[in-house]
């Protein structure tokens, strides 16, 4: 298996566009090599729809993605025709490419050992070195590993950059002043059905007694 750093062994094969793509060809750009070991299985299906759904991404970083298999030009055409697949497919019937880079060799199938295309990923810098590799690749989460690796972020951090949602900080408002515990507000509303007590009436309704007051002296009528 190749290791990060060493040159990536080049290439010319045909291709599902209809022409034959070199490695050489693609120099002063990344290059992401993917080995698959068969059209239209399953696990091959996943990885080649996650490729797809993030071409665009892919390719704003500066990369270009391949995959490789043993299937012919036909089957090829088939599988991009079916599932929408906007980058190269290419021909590797004897595996001679696959075996270049180790992704080609033994494996365990439910306990069945047999030769066989092994699920590998080579990124491959604009130089033509290796610069990351996956192998055996599990397909959930591949993709995201692969953008990561050319982002130059860890794989699973969160994207550099404030959240949408996380506006300027708003000054705090002031607190309103605290009440005395225990302290009762006057109330402004009297009782329904009660009544304003009438000037010089009773709360009762009866009229208020007037005040007498005593004679004061020399005010005292005489008896005649």
């Amino acid at each position: 298996m190749l290791e990060p750093g060493e040159p990536a062994p080049d290439f010319r094969l045909p291709a599902s566009t209809g022409q034959e793509i070199a490695l050489a060809d693609l120099r002063g750009r990344h290059v992401v090599l993917y080995f698959y070991p068969k059209d239209e299985t399953p696990g091959c299906t996943r990885e080649a729809c996650d490729f797809r759904d993030r071409l665009v991404k892919l390719r704003s970083l500066g990369a270009e993605v391949l995959g490789v298999s043993k299937d012919s030009l036909d089957s090829h055409l088939g599988f991009a025709r079916n599932h929408g697949l906007a980058f190269p497919l290419l021909s590797d019937p004897d595996n001679r490419v696959a075996r270049a880079y180790g992704a080609f060799g033994e494996k365990v199938l439910y306990g069945r050992r047999f030769l066989g295309t092994i699920r590998s990923t080579f990124l491959i810098d604009p130089q033509g070195r290796i610069e990351g590799v996956w192998s055996p690749v599990k397909v959930d989460g591949h993709v995201d590993a692969v953008l990561s690796r050319l982002s130059g972020r860890p794989a699973g951090a969160p994207s550099a950059g404030p959240s949408r949602r996380q506006g300027k900080k708003r000054a705090p408002r002031p607190a309103a002043p605290r009440e005395r515990a225990g302290a009762r507000k006057p109330s402004t509303r009297r009782k329904a059905g009660s009544r304003k007590p009438a000037k010089g009436r009773s709360a009762a309704g009866r009229k208020a007694p007037t005040a007498r007051t005593a004679p004061t002296a020399g005010t005292a009528r005489t008896r005649r």
